[in-house]
């Protein structure tokens, strides 16, 4: 039966006690190893009951012979660190791939990212910008200093989006996040009701769902029309709102609060007039007699 090296792959963006199935019956299965036994993941797999023994690894080379060598005649786990440990699983790898047949390498996947788990990076690099010691540019911003970033942000998302270049909305769109989490930082700071990331999240999810009855709940809608006047029916439920124009930004452009209003004015089947005549036309062509 051949020697088997089991790699116990975790994401760092989870609690590091928190395992699948598989991952336990791996990390039980054998002696364990791993480059720093002090790392979170090593400390929560000894408040366990599972021994975690450490690896030097400084020569790969050398640290891949050894893993080997402690395979023999049974199996062997290593605890891979947060960042994969690439260097030494290509290692294990090419004495494996020598030894035909003698030896197996598996990879067992004890926790994996879901999906938005990169947004807890972003949030942990905004922290370290805006803590001391960290950006001196960042530190000095603002809720005020950074408006003029917001708008040309969005613009830009937006351009991207006119221009059907999906690369670039990617990035732009990346732009715009960075936007929110910077401000939601700098609220966290804030003496008066501070507030962070999570109460927007939470804020944002908490509308999605109340705005959403036919998904969440137990209402009926017929077609997305009906969705989009519950969605407004509920929305003045909850701000309160008494006249049709609130609620609707100033701050925007002239034209675009035009617009606005009269999509505004129409949803409520208000009169829309119609655009005033020029008071001040544009003179006449002159003809060849006034030259």
């Amino acid at each position: 039966m051949p020697d088997r090296l089991r790699l116990l792959a975790t994401t760092p963006r989870l609690p590091a006690g928190l395992l699948s199935w598989a991952g336990w019956q791996a990390a039980r299965s054998a002696p364990v190893y791993a480059a720093d036994p002090q790392s979170p993941a090593a400390i929560a797999l000894r408040s366990a009951g599972v021994a975690v023994t450490g690896l030097d690894i400084a020569d790969v080379r050398a640290g891949a012979v050894a893993l080997r060598d402690l395979a023999r005649g049974g199996e062997v786990v290593w605890l891979v660190g947060p960042d994969g440990d690439p260097e030494l699983v290509r290692a294990v790898g090419n004495l494996v791939a020598r030894e035909r047949g003698r030896a197996e390498l598996e990879v067992v996947y004890a926790s994996w990212d879901p999906p938005g788990a990169r947004l807890l990076d972003v949030v942990a690099v905004m922290d370290r910008l805006r803590s001391p010691g960290g950006c001196p540019w960042d530190a000095e911003q603002t809720h005020d200093s950074l408006r003029r970033y917001l708008l040309e942000e969005t613009y830009e998302a937006y351009d991207a989006l006119v221009d059907g270049d999906l690369a670039a909305l990617r990035e732009e769109l990346g732009d715009v996040l960075l936007q929110v989490v910077f401000h939601a930082r700098l609220a966290t700071e804030a003496e008066d009701q501070p507030w962070g990331i999570d109460d927007v999240a939470g804020g944002l999810v908490d509308k999605l769902v109340r705005r959403h009855p036919h998904v969440f709940g137990d209402r009926a809608v017929n077609g997305a029309g009906e969705v989009a006047a519950n969605w407004e029916e509920i929305k003045r439920a909850e701000k309160g709102r008494t006249s049709v124009t609130e609620g609707i930004a100033r701050s925007q452009p002239a034209l675009a609060l035009a617009q606005a209003l009269v999509r505004r004015a129409a949803r409520h089947e208000l009169p829309v007039p119609a655009p005033a005549a020029d008071p001040m036309p544009e003179p006449a062509a002159p003809t060849d007699a006034a030259v």
